[in-house]
């Protein structure tokens, strides 16, 4: 605080002229030398205008310092203000100059008026503050900090705007009203507090009141009206018509395709709308944006007809295929069985990308339900035409094992074709459980083309065909009653499988085994075993060759054993080998259920403007083979 300059006596020129005059006046009619030094100084206070501490009064400035004002009030002595307590410092103020000041004392400890700038200023504010309030007026302040709960704002004397206030609808980011002016209204005043709390929502609410009774008394449907994005929601944005918003679904947005209705909106942007539905009673507006540009629909049967070329971008990948965009607002659907010759794909991804410019062909077109259904394969050549004259049935082919199914092998033949080895095909007279007991996924097979279907585009191939069938001659070869040699090929707990030669197996039920009886054929048998048997049963239709050791000693009294097979394992390590072989079984399961979720058509169903998917093969083919080797 500046120092106040100590008390000095004033110059003569300076002493108010009217209060001298009004002194010499009273001087004239009494005799002075009568009077006591406390009547003299009473007589002199009388001639000045009364003056109370608090009042508000103005005063002239008589003299002008670096750090202060001297200004006469008309009392006895002059008062310093600070330069600081005036805006600029008063640079703009001079001798002679009016200003208004606040008496905080008539007299200090030396005698000299007090006087403030700054509380009289203080005191006029809060003056019109109160007449504002009363009378319900508007104030206008500038907001100059964000403090807890709201603003502070500059009015005249510092005041509070909650952040509910602000606007209409709760704002999240409260410094950027930071250095804005706006008209408010006093709510709440406590001048002994010094509280002033206001509203800027109070106004707003009766503008946009006024404003919607307006809009409300023109508003119709199929009027083309201009609002401001008041806010974005994922289903669409809300538009101010003026008093009242209205809904712009994230449908009616554009013809084209719009994941988000910010794409193309932020708040604040004007935009032009039509009026799609209004109800007055309930005061909801229904808008659109794309109903002010033509349909892009209009035509498409022209600018696109079937079996015509098309170029497009991807917009949008799904399980079951991928939509390309032709123009904005009109899609057409690609599904995965139309997406390459080869069903090598589980996922429209593996083939495309969002983004991507791809050409393809029309393949149908419905203007009414607004779905075009495209090709990408048809843009080249189907390989599958030309596959009976390169794989005619009956012709050997080779090819790398691509996958393994519960139900066969699938070889590669070429960079599209693919040809299955049905399981029941791999050999005449072993049975298998899975393919993956004499085949493995990357091994090089030779094969015999057994049948070819272009429109289903199947290749049926086998691999016993390779080699004659043992049982074609059987009869030729052995009659009921002729002695082979066989080697014991497998033990079960009904008897024992023994093979006379390559690729042809006999049963020697238990009951033949010996003369006597035997409860388990693996104590008196071993796989590897050679023996002499007498041919017992021939039933080459179920292909069927029944055996017998009991049969040839009985007829001969020879030993029926030629030569003994390895000693068997110890139990532990059959154990161990079965362990082997179920994880085996279970990881060509695994390649299975891989292979079956490749080979299968995905999602036909969800596909609606698609068209039917084309049917899976490789199920197909297992089938058609399941009901050939039901039999075998």
């Amino acid at each position: 605080m500046t120092d106040i300059p100590s008390q000095s006596p004033s110059p003569v020129d300076e002493a108010d002229e009217v209060s001298a005059a009004a002194l010499q006046a009273v001087l004239d009619e009494q005799d002075p030398d009568t009077l006591t030094f406390e009547q003299m100084e009473a007589l002199y206070a009388s001639t000045l205008d009364p003056i109370k501490d608090g009042e508000i009064i103005n005063g002239k400035v008589v003299r002008v310092e670096s750090d202060y004002f001297l200004v006469d009030v008309g009392y006895k002595s002059e008062g310093f203000v600070s330069r600081r307590e005036f805006p600029d410092r008063g640079r703009s103020i001079g001798p002679g100059d009016t200003v208004e000041v606040y008496v905080e004392a008539r007299e200090d400890e030396d005698g000299r008026i007090v006087l403030s700038k700054e509380k009289a200023n203080r005191i006029k504010v809060w003056d019109e503050i109160i007449r504002a309030y009363d009378n319900e007026e508007t104030v206008s302040g500038r907001v100059v900090a964000r403090i807890k709960g709201g603003l502070t704002v500059d009015i005249g004397l510092k005041s509070f705007l909650p952040g509910s206030q602000v606007d209409l609808r709760p704002v999240r980011n409260l410094d950027q009203f930071i250095g804005q002016s706006f008209d408010l209204k006093i709510i709440k005043l406590n001048r002994k507090r010094g509280n002033i709390v206001l509203s800027r929502r109070v106004l707003l609410e009766a503008e946009r009141s006024e404003m919607k009774r307006e809009t409300l008394a023109n508003l119709e449907e199929g009027l083309q009206r201009v609002g401001v994005v008041k806010n974005i929601t994922d289903y669409g944005a809300f538009i101010d018509l003026g008093g009242i918003d209205g809904l712009l679904h994230i449908t009616d947005l554009s013809w084209g395709r719009v994941s988000h209705p910010s794409e193309l909106l932020s708040i604040g942007d004007t935009v032009k709308v039509t009026v799609l539905k209004f109800d007055k009673e309930r005061e909801r507006v229904s808008l659109g944006h794309k109903q002010i540009t033509p349909d892009p629909w209009e035509g498409v049967e022209i600018k696109y007809p079937e079996t015509g070329r098309v170029r497009g971008r991807i917009v949008s990948i799904t399980d079951y295929g991928a939509f390309v965009e032709l123009e904005p607002g009109v899609e057409g659907l690609v599904h995965i069985s139309e997406m390459s010759w080869t069903r090598r794909n589980r996922h429209p991804s593996k083939i495309v990308t969002i983004g991507d410019i791809v050409e393809a062909v029309v393949l149908s077109l419905d203007k009414e339900a607004r779905r075009i259904s495209l090709g990408m394969k048809q843009v080249e050549s189907n390989p599958w035409t030309e596959v009976e004259e390169k794989y005619p049935v009956g012709s050997r082919v080779s090819g790398q094992i691509r996958n393994l199914t519960e139900f066969g092998a699938f070889v590669a033949l070429e960079e599209s074709i693919d040809g299955l080895i049905h399981i029941s095909d791999i050999s005449w007279t072993q049975r298998y459980k899975h393919p993956s007991e004499v085949l493995k996924k990357g091994d090089e097979v030779e094969a015999v083309v057994l049948s070819v279907d272009v429109g289903k585009e199947r290749l049926s191939l086998g691999v016993k065909q390779l080699t004659k069938d043992p049982w074609a001659d059987i009869k030729m070869r052995y009659g009921v009653g002729d002695d082979v040699e066989a080697e014991v090929t497998k033990i079960t707990n009904f008897g024992i499988f023994a093979a006379p030669e390559e690729e042809l197996e006999g049963l020697v039920h238990i009951s033949e085994i010996r003369t006597e009886k035997v409860n388990k054929p693996e104590d008196v048998v071993r796989v590897g075993d050679i023996y002499k048997m007498r041919v017992i049963k021939i039933e080459a239709e179920q292909r069927k060759l029944g055996l017998s050791i009991r049969a040839y000693v009985e007829a001969t009294g020879e030993d029926a054993l030629l030569r003994r097979g390895p000693e068997p394992a110890p139990p532990a390590s059959d154990e161990i080998k079965e362990k082997e072989k179920d994880k085996a079984a279970d990881g060509a399961q695994a390649a299975s259920d891989e292979v079956k979720g490749k080979e299968k058509d995905e999602a036909a169903n969800g596909a609606e403007s698609a068209g039917a998917a084309v049917a899976e093969a490789a199920p197909g083919q297992a089938e058609d083979k399941e009901a050939e080797s039901s039999d075998a």
